[in-house]
């Protein structure tokens, strides 16, 4: 049952405060630490039967009523700490504080709280990504209240203290706060099995909510939202009607792009393929009932960040459960958008795209001429004095490998690279993956493999921090009844700042 109350705190009123009174005191006491910054453990909250409210009191107990008015009492500042000068050594702290691996810097894992997997590694993921961390980290909405109430603002303001959270400390973190506001934000998440148990959610279901709740209030009054330009991916979608020959255009922007599973899929490009081949069924106005239109969608707009979903889940109606399709389906590290592009963002991209292979090809010339002059003196090195008489044949025999390379440069300098530095090229390297393990999306196990910015990648499972290989991520392309990829994340590739 919801109750909805006025709470005070010093000066501050907030009104309709609403209070779940199935869940426990609490969780109410985390809805004011979003609104206010007030630890729970330093709340006093008085208005209720018995004084104050305690964390495990029965609100049926407390005569709790809509309208009825709470005060709060407690500092949302930080509690001053004594210096110490101390010298604190890694095996005199806490067990669980200790780092003796060195991950830390890596960030820290996030502890179970109860089938809470999918939200950790959608979490783990998006914390990949410096860009939604700042925009996390500059976020101080205005102080209306109706902003401080909206469910929105609270799980942002949730997720920008847990991304802090993680980003400071080398024990693993408790999601309490965030966890809470998500289920109160989107109650499919708070579901409870017979046993009283919380259920195993879809990752892909959680993180696109996380997403849309973040789009909302990171907007800051701009024309667009700093995720949608880095998670955004622009489509246009004509669909014609066979029958009628009708036609329909649609343009939209979608935060994944889908990769569908079927017999014939064997590579991830192929499932995209598939899946921007978007039949529907529609309303002809001319029949005046549903048919079938014939789709094709193409990419107009890339983002920084590009989600690509494997649609591996579908429901299956005889046991009213998500099964899953276990086909391996192989995922690049580098995945190239260009053909399922625009002919106007091919334009667009072509430039950027010859500017980047233009780089590459003066850069591998010059490893080759490196490799070549190493060699070169090792051989040197290893050759007797040469004689007076200049019988050395080291100095004189032309290399005739050497000319080819030496013509080639002035072709591989004539792109105007300059110009098209930090543009987009439409390629994209795989910067995080999260896994499923199971055969149904409402049960097993959800794992995030993250790469960091030193290149290595490393398995986040829940409080578990494991450096893999390369080698493992791209094991993750189905098969059997190991981890298998659920979600893909790539970044962009922009034409580099050559270096002089």
């Amino acid at each position: 049952m919801i109750v909805k109350v006025t709470v005070t705190w010093g000066k501050e009123v907030f009104k309709n405060v609403e209070v779940d009174t199935a869940q426990p005191p609490v969780t109410f006491k985390t809805q004011l630490f979003s609104l206010t910054g007030v630890p729970p453990d330093r709340q006093k909250i008085m208005g209720v039967k018995g004084g104050l409210l305690k964390d495990d009191a029965d609100w049926t107990k407390l005569g709790l009523k809509a309208g009825q008015k709470l005060m709060l009492m407690g500092s949302a500042e930080q509690v001053p700490v004594a210096p110490t000068t101390a010298v604190t050594f890694v095996e005199d702290l806490p067990e669980d504080e200790q780092d003796v691996e060195g991950y830390s810097k890596y960030g820290a894992g996030i502890k179970n709280a109860g089938n809470t997997c999918y939200m950790n590694s959608s979490l783990q993921c998006l914390f990949r990504v410096p860009e939604l961390r700042n925009a996390l980290q500059q976020y101080t909405p205005a102080g209306e209240v109706p902003i401080m109430q909206d469910g929105s603002h609270k799980l942002t303001v949730a997720a920008r203290n847990l991304f802090a959270e993680l980003d400071r400390s080398a024990a693993p973190v408790l999601p309490l706060a965030f966890l809470t506001q998500l289920r109160l934000s989107f109650p499919q998440f708070a579901e409870m099995s017979n046993t009283g148990l919380y259920k195993q959610q879809d990752a892909e279901e959680c993180w696109t909510q996380i997403l849309y709740s973040l789009r909302e209030r990171l907007q800051h009054g701009q024309a667009d939202s700093p995720v949608q330009k880095l998670f955004g991916v622009g489509l246009h979608t004509r669909l014609v009607c066979g029958e009628t020959g009708e036609e329909i255009v649609e343009d939209n922007t979608s935060y994944a792009l889908k990769c569908n599973i079927s017999i014939d899929i064997n590579l991830l490009h192929q499932g995209i393929a598939l899946a921007l081949k978007d039949d529907r069924e529609k309303t002809s106005a001319v029949l005046n009932q549903l048919t079938r239109f014939e789709g094709t969608s193409v990419i107009t707009h890339l983002p920084v960040y590009l989600t690509v979903q494997m649609m591996r889940f579908y429901y299956k109606v005889d046991v009213r459960q998500k099964a899953k399709i276990l086909r391996k389906v192989a995922f690049p590290l580098l995945l190239d958008c260009y053909e399922f592009s625009s002919p106007e963002l091919k334009k667009q991209l072509d430039g950027p795209r010859d500017a980047l292979l233009a780089i590459e090809e003066r850069r591998a010339i010059a490893k080759r001429a490196g490799g070549a002059a190493a060699a070169d003196k090792a051989s040197a090195d290893k050759e007797p004095a040469a004689k007076s008489n200049g019988n050395s044949a080291a100095h004189d025999t032309p290399m005739p490998d050497a000319e080819p390379a030496a013509a080639a440069a002035p072709a591989a300098e004539a792109g105007p690279s300059a110009s098209h530095t930090g543009h987009a090229t439409g390629r994209y390297d795989l910067v995080a993956v999260l896994t499923h393990k199971g055969r149904s999306a409402d049960s097993g196990h959800y794992v995030a493999w993250v790469k960091e910015e030193d290149g290595q990648w490393i398995n986040f499972d829940d409080e578990n921090i494991i450096p893999v290989k390369e080698a493992d991520v791209l094991a993750l392309a189905g098969g059997g009844d190991w981890h298998m990829a659920n979600l893909l994340l790539y970044k962009q590739q922009v034409v580099p700042e050559e270096q002089e």
